[in-house]
Parts: C-alpha cells; sequence; structure tokens
C-alpha cells in the first residue's frame, strides 16, 4: 500500500511537471513589461467615466464599453442596492432550480417588449449567452455560418456544436453566396454575425444577410453586444437600425456595455426560447445573475427608453470625434459607430502608442492578434454619451502628438 501511494505522488508530480514544462516558456507579456508598454490589467480606482483614477493618475476613458454614460449613475446605483437589500447578494443557484426571481422575469418580460421578440433569456454574462446558444441550437447535419471577424464568444459557441462550420470573409456578400451555394437546400442553416464589430467599429450588411436567408433557406442571429443603446429607436440595436427584427430568427445582447451592468440575453420566438431554456447547458448549470445586476440592468433599460437625448448626445459627440480624427489625418476604416479604430499596421508600435497615450492622460485599448490580422493592428478609441467635445479635442491631440511622433500619421 505504501509504495501504491508513493507511486501514485510521483506520477502526480511527473503529470504537473509535464503541464509546467508546457508553459514555463511563455514570455511574451513579460517582453513587454520589460519594454515598459504592457498595456493590460490596471487598476481603475473610482467610477467608470469619462475620466477615472488609475495608478494615481487622472485620466481620460476612451477605453469604454459604457456607450450610455451610465455607469455611475445614482439612479442604477439606487436600483442596485434596493436589490441588496431585498434579495441579499446571490441567488445560491441555477435559474433552472431556486435562482429565478420575480427580478429576473420582470427583466426577461421587459426585454422581450423592448427588443421586439416573443421571449427573452437572461444570462449571467454575454459570452455565455453566445456559447451556450449555438451549442444548442444546431446539431449533428446542421450549418453554422460565421462572418471572419465575429466575436471570440461566437467562435467558442460554435466550437462547442456539432454543427458543421464554415465562414465567409468579413462583410463579403458575395463570399457567403459562395458558401450557402454548396450547402443542402434542406439543412438547417444558421448565419451568425456581430451587429456592430467591436474591434473596426463597422455594421453587418443585415440587408443583403436577409436578402441571403430567403435565396438559401437560412436562419440568422445577430450579436447585438455593441448595437444596443447606441443604433435604432431608443437604442433597440442594429436589427431595428434596418428595420429587420423580425427578419432576424435569435437576437443577442449584453448588459456590461449600455445597459451598466453583467450579463446579457437571447431574444426569440416562444418555441426556440423554450427549447433553449430547458436544454442550454450555459442557462441552467450557471447560478443565476445577482439581484443588484439585474436590477441595475433593468433601470439601465428604463433610463435609455426615457432619456432619448442620451442616444443623441453620443452621436453628437462621435460625429465630432469621427471628423477631426479624419481631419488629422487617421486611417480609421469603415467604423460607422461609436467605436473608431486608430490604425498602427504594427503590433510593436500598437503597445507603444498605447503606453504613450496613457503617460499623456489618455485611455485607449491596443488591438493586435487573434483580435485582428497582424497587418492591420490598431488602438480602439470609443465615446460615450457623457463625453464632451473638449475632451475628445485633448484625445485627439494627444493622440495625433504620438502618432506623428511614431510616423504613423504625417
Amino acid at each position: 500500500m505504501q509504495l501504491n501511494i508513493r507511486y501514485y505522488h510521483f506520477i502526480t508530480y511527473y503529470k504537473m511537471g509535464q503541464l509546467q514544462e508546457r508553459y514555463k516558456s511563455y514570455r511574451e507579456p513579460q517582453k513587454y513589461m520589460a519594454q515598459g508598454v504592457y498595456p493590460y490589467f490596471r487598476a481603475i480606482t473610482s467610477k467608470q467615466g469619462t475620466e477615472v483614477d488609475m495608478d494615481g493618475h487622472h485620466i481620460l476613458m476612451f477605453g469604454s464599453n459604457a456607450y450610455t454614460g451610465l455607469t455611475g449613475d445614482p439612479r442604477i446605483i439606487e436600483a442596485a442596492k434596493k436589490a441588496l437589500d431585498k434579495y441579499g447578494t446571490g441567488c445560491a443557484g441555477s435559474r433552472f432550480l431556486n435562482g429565478t426571481l420575480d427580478l429576473h422575469l420582470q427583466l426577461e418580460k421587459e426585454l422581450a417588449t423592448f427588443i421586439g421578440k416573443d421571449e427573452t433569456l437572461c444570462f449571467s454574462t454575454g459570452f455565455s449567452v453566445n456559447q451556450g446558444v449555438l451549442a444548442m441550437v444546431v446539431g449533428k447535419g446542421d450549418y453554422i455560418i460565421c462572418d471572419d471577424r465575429d466575436h471570440a464568444s461566437i467562435v467558442d459557441g460554435r466550437r462547442l456544436s456539432f454543427a458543421r462550420q464554415l465562414h465567409y470573409k468579413h462583410n463579403d456578400m458575395a463570399d457567403l453566396e459562395r458558401v450557402l451555394q454548396t450547402l443542402p437546400q434542406e439543412a438547417v442553416k444558421l448565419i451568425v454575425v456581430d451587429g456592430v464589430f467591436s474591434m473596426e467599429g463597422d455594421l453587418c450588411k443585415l440587408p443583403e444577410i436577409i436578402e441571403l436567408k430567403h435565396k438559401y433557406n437560412c436562419s440568422v442571429m445577430v450579436d447585438e453586444a455593441h448595437g444596443i443603446g447606441v443604433f435604432g429607436r431608443q437604442g433597440r440595436g442594429v436589427c431595428d437600425y434596418f428595420g429587420l427584427t423580425d427578419e432576424v430568427d435569435l437576437i443577442m445582447g449584453t448588459f456590461s456595455k449600455s445597459m451598466a451592468s453583467i450579463g446579457g440575453f437571447i431574444a426569440s420566438d416562444s418555441d426556440t426560447i423554450n427549447w433553449l431554456r430547458h436544454t442550454c447547458r450555459t442557462y441552467i448549470f450557471s447560478a443565476s445573475n445577482t439581484p443588484a445586476a439585474t436590477a441595475a440592468a433593468l433601470e439601465a433599460l428604463h433610463i435609455i427608453q426615457q432619456e432619448p437625448e442620451r442616444i443623441e448626445k453620443l452621436w453628437s459627440v462621435t460625429r465630432y470625434a469621427l471628423r477631426r480624427f479624419k481631419e488629422e489625418g487617421f486611417e480609421i476604416g469603415d467604423t460607422e459607430s461609436p467605436i473608431i479604430p486608430l490604425y498602427v499596421h504594427d503590433v510593436e508600435k500598437t503597445f507603444v502608442v498605447t503606453a504613450l497615450a496613457y503617460n499623456a492622460g489618455v485611455f485607449i485599448n491596443p488591438v493586435i492578434p487573434p483580435a485582428c490580422a497582424p497587418q492591420d493592428t490598431l488602438v480602439r478609441f470609443a465615446l460615450m454619451a457623457t463625453h464632451t467635445e473638449e475632451q475628445v479635442e485633448r484625445g485627439v491631440q494627444a493622440l495625433k502628438k504620438i502618432f506623428k511622433e511614431q510616423g504613423i500619421i504625417k
């Protein structure tokens, strides 16, 4: 017995050693740390807003997804506090069993009306929506067709499905049709696409996708993570913006951006939601969203609908920023949203630009592979409804100086 125990410990140690051996050579982050340009995991010591405190510095925030600027709104904070007082800090279980609150049901009902679908299901994260839904709505003998630049959560979701996985060149409708032409007419074919592409800021070509849907007997799912609170009537998203909500079979959204909370949802017809409610593993085997987060998302939904001027302000400051970056000679691609890519086209310079911007009091996000192709690296400049033109101008001037010094713009 003693010999067997020693042998077990030896084998266990040996296996752990193999795993450690595999990853000990991964030192890419340390390389950039040594150069003083490592841009990740910086601690914020204040509320998310247009200006934040980080590392003892007061800095302009152009790296947030809080498009509506609601993360520090006192009404949302108060709603979260009331939910804490009434329900406590957590639900201690999944929605499937003991973790459903009347608050969850209210949010789902109001979201369904807002989005324009029969029903919705709320998840604990937006990532788990795509991960779970795509694994369950299509299976063996079916097909998932994705845009090359779809979000990582879509990529991971399709990998979990038993459906055959196909893709087409970014926003290339001829290439999408080429793919669809090869597939059986009678098979289930799900086209999955971001409404707003999160790094480049451009929109999917939804009208053309819907035309192909009917031509080739497909279904369509749109990820509205960066569309809700930004596009459409009262911020209903890109599907509403194009007037095609009824033509889209599944609409996904998140609470972590315009809705000032955490979590996500899927909206669809009642039969599809009934299927997902009882089979989607990331829904029925995950603890339900906290009362505070649910109440915060619900209050944000109310404010977005009650204050259309908030979205108008977002677009006003976005138009100003787009114009100023173009005037100063930045390459911003095909963006049509508050997400403004400033192309660098060099991984090393992307990190350098991000670090120099931070030192100059401007927080931006570097975008490098695998989030983009190596030749398409960029820094991402994103707007909130609460940004002022004066703040944008400060950001433009700081980045103009840096980009010129680095030889990126003339």
